[in-house]
C-alpha cells in the first residue's frame, strides 16, 4: 500500500512541476503551503565536427570526432503560499555549474561617456529564471509581477526536459531566442470558456530587447539585457499567448511578441535615433496532441526586424571595449519550425505493468537566423540548418527520463526531403542524457 501511495504522489508531482513550469494559465492547487524542486540534465556527446562552421573553410565544419559531457542545467524552484489569494514563485538555475561574467560602466555607468569593464568570474552562468508574486482573483483573472518566463513559441513555453523528445532542446528557438526567456514585468493570465471552449491565456508587459547584442548567428536572442544591475524599461514589450484546451490531449497556442523603438533599450541612450525605430515582432503557432499510443508536437516561429541597416551600422562602429559581439548583418527576418512524433511501446503491443514506458521518435527541425535579408546585406547560406533527429525515450518513472538519439545536421539547405547537395560538410552526432523533475518537498 505505501508502494502504491509513494508511485501515486510521484505522478502528481511530476504533472504539478511540469503545469506550473508550463506557465499554465491554471492557478496551482496542489499543493497547501510549500513546495521545493526542480529539474535537471546530465548529457554526454560524441561529435565528427569541429567547433567553428564559420573558420573561414568553404566545405563549413572540419571532420573532426571529438566528445563532451556536461550538465546543462540544474533548477531549483520554490513556491510559496502566503495564502489562497497571494503566491509567491521562484527559479534558479545553474548553466555548466559556472557564475559567468560581470560589467560595469566605468566613468558615468548609463552616461554617453561611460567606458565598459567586463570581470570573467568563472565559466557558466547562474541565472534567477523566475520570481514572481501572483494574486490569484478568479479563474478567469489573475495578476502575476516579477521575473516570468516569456511564452514566445513551444520550446520557451514548455521547456521541461520532459516536454520535449530529444536530448537538447530544439535548436531553432534556442538560437534565434534567449532560451528559456525570462524578464521582469507585469502578467496577466486566465481561463477561460468550459469543455470544448476552453482557453488560458497569458498577457505580458515585460522589458524589452536591446539592439546592441543582435547578431548573424543568433538574430535577437543576444538582445536579452541583463549585463547591467538594471533593465531599460523605455520601451517595453508587449507579449500575448492564447491555449486552445477544448480537445482531451491537444493543446494548440499562439504567441504574439512586439517591441517598439527597441533602441531606446540601449545602454546609451543616443546610440540609437528617434526617427529610425527598432521594432521586433514574433508569431509563434505550436501544438501538441498526446494520445494514448503517440504524442505528436509541433512549432512554427517566424520574426521580423526593422531597420536592419540602421541595427547593422551601430553594432559595426559599437565600442569594442563592450561586450556584444558586433556581428554585423542581422537579418530582416528568421524562421524555425519543427514536428516530432513518438510512440508510446508500451500501450501499442499492450504490454503489462512491469513492461517500460518507451517512447522511439523522430523529430525534424529547421532555422535559419538570416532566412531574409534587404538591399545591401549578404545572407550567409551556413545560418541556414536543417536537421533529423532520431531516439529512445526510457521512462524509468513518470519524471526520470534517459535518453538516447543521433542527429544528423544539413547546412545551407533545407531540401532534407530532396536529394540535394549541399555545399557544407555535413554534422553528425550521438547523444545521451538523463533528466528529471520533481518536488523535493510538498506540504
Amino acid at each position: 500500500m505505501g508502494t502504491s501511495i509513494l508511485k501515486k504522489n510521484i505522478v502528481t508531482l511530476a504533472i504539478s512541476l511540469v503545469c506550473a513550469g508550463n506557465a499554465s494559465a491554471q492557478v496551482d492547487t496542489t499543493f497547501q503551503k510549500i513546495r521545493l524542486g526542480g529539474y535537471g540534465e546530465m548529457l554526454a556527446s560524441w561529435k565528427d565536427y569541429g567547433l567553428n562552421r564559420w573558420s573561414g573553410s568553404t566545405q563549413g565544419n572540419a571532420k573532426v570526432n571529438h566528445a563532451h559531457i556536461s550538465i546543462p542545467r540544474f533548477v531549483l524552484a520554490m513556491d510559496y503560499k502566503f495564502n489562497d489569494k497571494w503566491m509567491l514563485g521562484s527559479e534558479i538555475e545553474f548553466e555548466a555549474g559556472g557564475t559567468g561574467t560581470a560589467m560595469e560602466m566605468e566613468a558615468g555607468s548609463g552616461s554617453e561617456n561611460g567606458e565598459y569593464e567586463t570581470e570573467i568570474e568563472k565559466g557558466g552562468e547562474v541565472a534567477l529564471e523566475q520570481f514572481h508574486l501572483t494574486r490569484y482573483f478568479a479563474r478567469a483573472f489573475s495578476v502575476k509581477a516579477g521575473h516570468i518566463i516569456v511564452p514566445v513559441g513551444l520550446t520557451n513555453t514548455h521547456h521541461e526536459p520532459i516536454n520535449f523528445f530529444t536530448t537538447f532542446r530544439p535548436e531553432g528557438a534556442t538560437t534565434l531566442l534567449p532560451c528559456t526567456w525570462h524578464e521582469t514585468g507585469l502578467e496577466f493570465f486566465g481561463t477561460i470558456g468550459k469543455e470544448a471552449a476552453e482557453f488560458d491565456y497569458q498577457a505580458q508587459i515585460v522589458a524589452g530587447q536591446n539592439p546592441l547584442g543582435f547578431s548573424r548567428y543568433n538574430w535577437i536572442k543576444g538582445g536579452k539585457q541583463g549585463l547591467f544591475e538594471m533593465d531599460n524599461f523605455t520601451s517595453p514589450a508587449y507579449v500575448f499567448r492564447l491555449d486552445y484546451l477544448g480537445v482531451k490531449g491537444l493543446r494548440l497556442g499562439m504567441s504574439m511578441y512586439f517591441c517598439y523603438d527597441a533602441g531606446k533599450n540601449c545602454d546609451r541612450l543616443i546610440t540609437f535615433n528617434n526617427d529610425d525605430p527598432v521594432n521586433i515582432s514574433i508569431f509563434s503557432a505550436d501544438a501538441q496532441y498526446k494520445h494514448k499510443f503517440f504524442t505528436l508536437r509541433g512549432n512554427y516561429l517566424s520574426g521580423k526586424l526593422s531597420e536592419a541597416l540602421v541595427v547593422d551600422k551601430i553594432i559595426r562602429t559599437y565600442s569594442s571595449k563592450s561586450s556584444y559581439n558586433r556581428s554585423p548583418n542581422v537579418a530582416e527576418r528568421a524562421l524555425t519550425y519543427n514536428f516530432e512524433l513518438g510512440v508510446n511501446l508500451k500501450n501499442v503491443f499492450n504490454a503489462g505493468k512491469k513492461f517500460p514506458v518507451i517512447y522511439p521518435f523522430a523529430h525534424y527541425e529547421y532555422y535559419n537566423p538570416q532566412e531574409d535579408g534587404v538591399s545591401l546585406q549578404v545572407m550567409d547560406d551556413r545560418c541556414q540548418v536543417s536537421y533529423w533527429t532520431w531516439g529512445l525515450n526510457y521512462f524509468v518513472l513518470p519524471n526520470l527520463v534517459i535518453k538516447a538519439d543521433y542527429t544528423s545536421r544539413r547546412i545551407g539547405t533545407s531540401q532534407v526531403f530532396k536529394n540535394t547537395k549541399s555545399n557544407y560538410n555535413n554534422e553528425n552526432e550521438l547523444n545521451l542524457s538523463i533528466a528529471y523533475v520533481a518536488w523535493f518537498l510538498n506540504k
